[in-house]
């Protein structure tokens, strides 16, 4: 079966860490891009930040540069999102995603299809609140 689970969401005060964790069932993110995206109550979906199939670029978005870092471990199959200086605006459920089928090879590329709905794999998603 192939999926994809999150997990390391929690509350954290302002100014705090999370690291999140997505990892994958089924199918292999070597060589797959893939990204992180949340979706705040009220709000739509966003992407945050995604990595190339080579693994060797990333993209974030502008509201958390600097703050937040993508990586990926082919051996444990997992992709990561480390977190820094959280702020109550980042509270939303994050999730991620893969283009399995391999339509982009770019960062920028699967964030754009993860922000259109189009990758097919998507995790169940896991609830980061900050607290002020």
């Amino acid at each position: 079966q192939v999926q994809l689970v999150e997990s390391g969401g929690g509350l954290v005060q302002s100014g705090g860490s999370l690291r999140l964790s997505c990892t994958a069932s089924g199918f292999s993110l070597d060589n797959i891009a893939t990204g992180w995206f949340r979706q705040a109550p009220g709000k739509e979906r966003e992407e945050v930040s995604c990595i190339s199939s080579s693994g060797g670029t990333t993209y974030y978005t502008d509201s958390v540069k600097g703050r937040f870092t993508m990586s990926r471990d082919n051996a444990k199959n997992t992709v990561y999102l480390q977190m820094n200086n959280l702020e109550p605006e980042d509270t939303a459920v994050y999730y991620c995603a893969a283009d399995t089928r391999k339509r982009v090879e770019t960062a920028q590329g699967v964030c754009l299809l993860g922000s259109q709905r189009l990758l097919e794999v998507r995790g169940q998603g896991t609830l980061v609140t900050v607290s002020s």
